[in-house]
């Protein structure tokens, strides 16, 4: 990766990120100066963050369905819908 060469021969995708944050770890006097664009970084290799809040959305998408679902069932049967309130 710090080479600055992607797989097929071009830049990589996230030398740009490596290369700010290697500037900064050079003319930093303390490592943690650097961490938001280490984060920069680590986002761009893993996109753990993007994974997370995707996930968050999913599951939420999932507790709307099921509760719409669970609300047109009670509706059905006849007996009040019980809304929780958080």
């Amino acid at each position: 990766m710090a080479s600055g060469w992607g797989i097929n021969g071009n830049k990589g995708r996230c030398y740009d990120f490596w290369v700010d944050f290697s500037e900064c770890m050079s003319r930093c006097r303390q490592p943690s100066d650097c961490v938001l664009l280490r984060e920069d970084y680590m986002e761009c290799l893993h996109h753990s963050k993007e994974f997370q809040r995707r996930n968050r959305i999913y599951k939420e998408e999932q507790r709307q369905i099921r509760a719409a679902a669970r609300k047109a069932k009670e509706e059905a049967e006849g007996t009040p819908a019980v809304t929780a309130h958080h």
